[in-house]
């Protein structure tokens, strides 16, 4: 019976979340590809009218894999890098100054689903859990969900939708999910 009443519970709980956060709040929703980017390529990311909005420039010829984010006028906003020689994956991100904005690491222990943690550098640490490699995950500060992560939103095929709460800082959402997909599928 109490097994019963946590699951009405948490059914309630997500309700209430797809009121305030989800389709009917002012949440905005991305649409990112599947294995971000390839060294040298370049990529555009659109919000949900289908408009460019960012663009990730993945530079070439580097020892370290590197991912710039732009605005769609070309403007630097961060710098995504991977850190070499440490005991787990880690991805710092920068700001347009050198500035560190996050660090994004995976965490060693996951007994049942993929959990990550980004350290920010000036705001509550964010937890990443859930299914990352089939794109099903959410983004979670000081125990409230900041952001969620979906394959099911759009038909395109290798693309998955990243919904950010009002309120947040989209660039840095969507860096630290192209650093959690860039290290989850390497």
């Amino acid at each position: 019976m109490l097994g019963k009443n946590r699951r009405q519970a948490r059914r309630e709980e997500r309700q209430e979340e797809r009121r305030t956060f989800g389709r009917g709040g002012s949440a905005t929703r991305y649409r990112m590809r599947e294995k971000l980017v390839s060294i040298g390529d370049d990529f555009w990311i659109e919000n949900e009218a289908g408009e460019r909005a960012f663009k990730v420039d993945g530079k070439a010829l580097r020892i370290r894999q590197t991912l710039i984010f732009e605005d769609a006028r070309g403007n630097a906003l961060c710098k995504i890098q991977e850190r070499m020689l440490r005991i787990k994956d880690t991805m710092e991100i920068e700001g347009p100054n050198g500035e560190r904005l996050a660090m994004v690491k995976k965490a060693l222990i996951t007994p049942l689903r993929d959990r990550w943690i980004a350290k920010i550098g000036d705001g509550p640490d964010m937890k990443v859990q859930g299914n990352i490699l089939d794109h099903e995950y959410t983004i979670e500060a000081d125990g409230r969900k900041v952001a969620e992560v979906s394959k099911k939103w759009f038909r395109v095929r290798d693309t998955y939708g990243v919904e950010v709460a009002p309120g947040q800082d989209d660039v840095l959402i969507l860096a630290i999910t192209a650093c959690v997909d860039q290290m989850a599928h390497n």
